[in-house]
């Protein structure tokens, strides 16, 4: 059986793009190669923009961390067993605000794992660059379980970023959401 995608309106969707400033977007699954690829390409990019190298390294590696979280997000619910959502399908966007590069990703989520993710963002958002870089040297000491970040990339993350980190969350239905977290560096 052959699916046709339906027809839709480029134009608009390109006048979209422009209007947000969006100068790379990826909506569909995220696999190991593509987030390789993607990145190779992010890094081609921003060296044909002629960045600076530790904007470049900055970007680089904020489009990482959200194109990885997104992945084990997605690897995590497979191996629960939970199929509702596509929750392997996210979008990740690299585009300009004024003078600076804004990191943006999104994917479904329970919402049940949404209370401590907004608690964590929250306690960030309340910090500056000393206290960050402290609580990024405490949570490295940390004792944690295999598998889990203990939040290191969301410090990370906004460590790097020139503003509060940005998030939003969409309510699907009962159980799922579409969170997306926006990083300006």
């Amino acid at each position: 059986m052959i699916t046709i995608m339906k027809k839709f309106d480029l134009y608009d969707l390109k006048q979209t793009v422009n209007r947000h400033g969006v100068l790379i977007s990826f909506a569909g699954p995220f696999s190991h190669g593509i987030i390789e690829e993607l990145g190779q390409a992010v890094t081609r990019y921003l060296e044909a923009e002629a960045v600076t190298k530790a904007s470049l390294t900055d970007v680089f590696s904020v489009f990482i961390e959200q194109t990885q979280n997104v992945r084990n997000y997605a690897v995590k619910m497979e191996a629960e067993g939970i199929t509702d959502h596509d929750f392997n399908s996210g979008i990740v966007t690299i585009g300009r605000s004024n003078q600076h590069h804004v990191v943006c990703s999104g994917n479904f989520a329970r919402k049940s794992d949404m209370p401590s993710l907004v608690a964590q963002l929250n306690q960030l958002h309340g910090l500056d660059k000393k206290e960050l870089k402290a609580l990024y040297k405490q949570q490295l000491r940390t004792t944690r379980n295999p598998g889990e970040g203990g939040g290191l990339g969301l410090i990370d993350m906004a460590r790097k970023a020139s503003e509060p980190l940005e998030y939003d969350i969409y309510e699907l239905d009962e159980q799922y959401c579409f969170f997306s977290l926006c990083v300006t560096v």
